[in-house]
């Protein structure tokens, strides 16, 4: 055997001082053996010094010397230099093609890697293997499985035709990747035919195949039937389990391999810990990572990662980012593992700090860290960060990939930005039933109705795409908007015949449909439906909220549109029916209680409220404030106790401060309305305010006259605060400088309708607001032209052409008087009768001019008759005193 010099007769001796890193290395070691020392402890910088020292020493090295000088450049990456020592080779052998093959596969540089493989002039199976299993790790499956089959052909070049274990190995990784269990069962079948089915590595990649490919039960039985079990074939038993969501199998499988003495491997701590995460069981999980810690696991990435995980899911971000921290090598789905964590915690606004520190410290960021990034910026509504990811997306090219564009358009619509949202959308090569959901949920939630169902129709439209339970939900809920029971029918009739007629979640959906557009009858049916189809059933994946929100969509329903006693009859059919409210209930409720002030009522809504501890919910909060500050009687005691819950608040959102300012602007108490209106702007412990926060101080400015006040802060809802008025805030100062006595008021509310933006188009109400100012002040020419501009966008309305008959009447212009009435009568437009109720022992009664319909009518008109007689004695009476 040939050797090569030593390294003391060719290195200079300051090369060996103690600080130097070839210290490790032992005197009298050959070049080869030094190439191999750098290659495993990854030392470039000494190896390059032997390679010099090599070549100017004048040494000629043996093929051996050289092919481990190849493996040792290819070792730490360095190709470049591998294959210039490759291409100096006179005589290259085997070990020298499979080296250089190798060092272009792992790094993903397959074409190169091909070319090599196809001009070796001989091959054996190491080649092979080298060229499937780079295949195999830069995702190129088909391409591996196909070189597996050439193997197995005597093709012209090629030394050998059979196939070794790590061959069937990297094959059968191959056909999990691509989900091909026939193809991995025939493989199997060859296996047996050659013996190799008994072999621990191709059983356990096997066993692996078939866990993959969710026949979990083969995996299982497989396991069993082999002669001799190592960790790789445990890891791969459990990882099966994790896949196949065999969680309890797949920790007994765990406990009886540490009792057999079995070292757990990386797989098997990765998958041990995905299951804690699921379940979820974070005591389980604390111990899985002691055990970790003690078989010095922890430093490992892929491990540390599933750590990470698995606290997140638990909901313990602290622990998590202690992990996170704690490893010395954070690969990419290590940071991504954190990004996503945090945003399924709803911590967004560290989400997406993280993502900007991944993206500064040079971390390639993926498609998933991307889609991460575009759900934190639609978690806390970051517009602007959310166009910076879309920035980097586009750069890296990633933004045409459909799981960072149907993220991006999650973001786009939760920002109410749809012109970015259908730019994405439009802009998409392809899409798929997520795409579309992501853009019809942004446009309902935007209130653009028509448009959802536009879009609905154009999914419907395209070949091989079917609306899912999510697509129908949302849909429906633009038809219960839009109060269209013809295209809610059509829906329903689309749902029966996808087959999800009987899903109990799209049940509630059309419960709240029908009951919003006023199909009651269609609304209880199926409300009875869901409600006997959870009482029969048998599943135990049904929800138990069936029940409970399936009442709610039908009390919800009849409130909005204004049947609150119908609402709360059916509150009391609940309550009968054993089901307890939950916080949307009260919520609901308690709203139709400040419509038909019902005092009392919420009153004992609100104890009920207190006994189960629910006041901390915004939500019901926020409508017993406005509850409160709506109902008659005592308006100071109301106020004082809608006061009270808002300070008995722990948390306090933008919702809660608006009903309380609200309540004062119902009351006329402007002075208060400011002053929480001001607290918002300057303490930053509260929210900023909105244009609904605006709106309340405006109208509660109208209501005293406080006529500079409320300009000043129409001024100021764009000059500081960024907020452009809307049409309801023209509304609002329109009614507010009407009240200015005189012509001066009436025409500085004509021009503020006249030079409002040319997107804001007035609508009846701002033209009814300068039709009262008019009435004010006996202003019958700007009034005739208010009158026409509500005539014209709502032609039913009685209520202008009684205002206007009412300024010709004072004026003493008769003839007018008659003109007006003469047009009343002939378009046909009845006067809306008035309805007024009151509230005696616990019992609502509800009146409308000329109804027979109370059970006591003829005693109420009556009573009526002696109050009216009463009236006029009394007016008679103090007549007679002042003559």
């Amino acid at each position: 055997m040939i050797y090569s010099s030593t390294v003391h007769s060719i290195f200079p001796t300051k090369l060996f001082s103690p600080t130097n890193l070839l210290t490790f290395l032992q005197p009298k070691k050959t070049f080869s053996h030094i190439f191999q020392e750098c290659s495993i402890h990854r030392k470039l910088g000494p190896a390059k010094q032997a390679h010099a020292n090599m070549i100017t020493s004048g040494f000629t090295p043996t093929i051996f010397v050289t092919n481990c000088l190849i493996q040792m450049y290819v070792t730490s990456s360095c190709l470049d230099y591998a294959h210039k020592v490759f291409d100096h080779l006179t005589h290259k052998d085997v070990v020298s093609w499979n080296g250089m093959i190798t060092g272009y596969a792992n790094v993903g540089r397959m074409c190169v890697a091909v070319s090599l493989f196809d001009a070796m002039p001989e091959r054996d199976v190491v080649s092979f293997n080298s060229i499937m299993s780079g295949f195999l790790r830069n995702g190129k499956a088909h391409e591996s499985v196909a070189i597996f089959v050439q193997m197995g052909r005597n093709s012209q070049g090629s030394t050998v035709s059979c196939r070794d274990f790590t061959s069937f190995a990297i094959a059968l990784k191959a056909c999990s990747a691509i989900q091909d269990c026939l193809l991995g069962a025939q493989m199997h079948g060859l296996c047996f035919e050659l013996g190799f089915n008994h072999d621990v590595v191709t059983g356990s990649a096997l066993v692996d195949m078939y866990g993959k490919c969710k026949f979990f039960d083969d995996a299982l039985r497989l396991f069993h039937e082999l002669r001799y079990r190592n960790s790789v074939s445990w890891s791969a038993i459990i990882a099966g389990c994790v896949q196949n969501e065999e969680f309890k199998h797949g920790l007994k499988l765990f406990v009886d391999m540490q009792r057999l003495g079995i070292d757990a491997t990386q797989s098997a701590y990765a998958s041990i810990l995905r299951t804690c995460g699921q379940f979820p069981l974070p005591i389980l999980g604390r111990q899985i990572h002691a055990h970790v810690a003690k078989r010095n696991f922890s430093s490992d990435t892929i491990v540390g990662t599933a750590m990470l995980d698995m606290y997140l899911k638990n909901g313990n971000v602290e622990d998590a980012g202690m992990v996170f921290r704690s490893l010395p090598i954070r690969s990419v789905q290590s940071w991504n593992a954190m990004v996503v964590g945090l945003v399924r915690n709803k911590r967004c606004s560290e989400s997406m700090k993280l993502v900007q520190k991944m993206n500064n410290a040079g971390v390639s960021l993926d498609a998933v860290s991307l889609s991460a990034g575009f759900s934190a910026c639609a978690g806390r509504e970051m517009y602007l960060e959310g166009l910076q990811i879309h920035a980097i997306a586009t750069k890296k090219a990633l933004d045409s990939d459909i799981s960072v564009a149907n993220a991006g358009l999650d973001m786009y619509g939760k920002c109410g930005s749809l012109i970015g949202a259908r730019r994405i959308f439009d802009s998409m090569t392809r899409r798929d039933v997520v795409s579309f959901n992501a853009v019809i949920t942004a446009l309902e939630q935007n209130e653009e109705y028509e448009e959802t169902l536009n879009v609905f129709d154009q999914m419907i439209s395209c070949d091989g795409m079917f609306p899912d339970v999510f697509t129908f939900g949302t849909v429906l809920k633009a038809c219960a908007a839009l109060s269209t029971p013809d295209r809610g029918l059509r829906v329903h009739d689309r749902i029966i015949k996808s087959g999800l007629g009987q899903n109990s979640f799209i049940g509630i959906a059309l419960v709240d449909m029908y009951s919003k557009c006023g199909l009651r009858e269609s609304a209880r049916k199926i409300h009875d439906r869901n409600i006997s189809h959870y009482q029969t059933s048998t599943s135990s994946s049904l929800s138990t909220t069936i029940p409970v929100l399936s009442w709610n969509a039908l009390i919800s329903g009849y409130s909005s549109l204004n049947h609150s006693e119908e609402s709360q009859s059916l509150f009391s059919q609940m309550l009968a029916s054993g089901i307890l409210p939950d916080n949307f209930t009260y919520a609901s409720i308690i709203d139709t209680c400040a419509d038909l002030s019902t005092i009392s009522l919420g009153k004992q809504l609100h104890g009920q409220i207190l006994k189960q501890k629910l006041e901390g919910d915004s939500f019901i909060s926020s409508s017993l404030i406005d509850m409160y500050s709506k109902c008659g009687g005592d308006s100071r005691s109301n106020m004082d106790d809608a006061r009270t819950v808002f300070r008995t608040m722990r948390q306090r959102d933008l919702i809660t401060f608006n009903a309380l300012i609200s309540g004062y602007a119902h009351h006329g108490q402007a002075d208060s309305a400011i002053e929480l209106l001001e607290a918002m702007r300057s303490d930053h412990g509260t929210p900023p305010p909105n244009h609904t926060s605006f709106l309340s101080v405006l109208r509660a400015c109208a209501h005293i006259g406080r006529i500079e006040t409320g300009l000043h802060y129409f001024e100021s809802m764009l000059k500081d605060n960024g907020l452009r008025p809307r049409l309801e805030h023209y509304s609002c100062v329109v009614d507010l400088v009407g009240r200015i006595r005189g012509e001066l008021g009436v025409q500085h509310a004509l021009r503020i309708i006249t030079t409002m933006p040319n997107d804001i188009k007035p609508d009846a109400v701002i033209w009814r607001s300068l039709l009262s100012a008019c009435v004010c002040n006996k202003n019958s020419k700007v009034a005739e032209l208010a009158c026409r501009r509500v005539i014209e966008l709502q032609p039913d309305d009685s209520a202008a052409y009684v205002m206007l008959s009412n300024i010709y009447a004072e004026k003493g212009e008769w003839d007018e008087v008659s003109r007006v009435r003469r047009v009343l009568k002939e378009k046909k437009v009845r006067k809306e009768p008035g309805c007024s109720w009151v509230e005696v022992r616990n019992q609502v009664h509800v009146f409308v001019v000329g109804d027979k319909a109370h059970p006591r009518w003829i005693d109420l008109y009556e009573s009526l008759k002696l109050l009216v007689w009463e009236m006029k004695k009394q007016v008679y009476i103090d007549d007679s005193l002042d003559g």
